[in-house]
């Protein structure tokens, strides 16, 4: 668990945190991500299906928000950047990895709020959760490679 899924407690160990996290606010937006790549649909209907996901009033919604709106509108140029560091076209990928991929590099390129290894760990944990058998280990090594040029004295560090 990272730490905006917990708190700890006064016996020192770590208790689910109710209300807004960001972890559940990545895997919402990897639902609506997914949505838009597969159905190619509106954001805002994507929006309007993820108000009705049980795991809405858990996630932090401005995060999300801000999640959905910048992979789409930044889409083409995460595309560019990730393209780098795979081996195969981008319309080659899972729309799941895709979708990961995605948000991750979000995230790197985009929101240096986020620390680059918090980044990578979210998009394997998504990988793990929601991709294909080994897909996490591919996700990890395109989010390692696309941090190095992204961030690069953050990872040197």
């Amino acid at each position: 668990m990272n730490n905006s899924d917990t708190n700890k407690s006064t016996a020192g160990k770590p208790v689910n945190k109710p209300g807004k996290n960001r972890r559940k606010s990545r895997e919402l937006a990897l639902k609506g991500i997914y949505e838009v790549l597969i159905g190619k649909n509106e954001l805002r209907a994507v929006r309007r299906s993820l108000v009705d996901d049980p795991d809405f009033d858990r996630a932090d919604e401005e995060y999300l928000r801000t999640l959905l709106e910048g992979v789409t509108e930044h889409m083409a140029t995460l595309d560019l950047r990730i393209a780098a560091f795979i081996d195969r076209g981008i319309a080659e990928l899972s729309p799941i990895e895709h979708a990961i991929l995605c948000i991750s590099a979000y995230e790197l390129i985009y929101d240096a709020s986020i620390p680059y290894r918090v980044a990578i760990n979210e998009g394997v944990e998504l990988a793990k959760l929601y991709g294909g058998t080994d897909g996490h280990k591919y996700v990890n090594g395109v989010l390692d490679k696309l941090a190095a040029e992204a961030r690069p004295s953050e990872v040197r560090r």
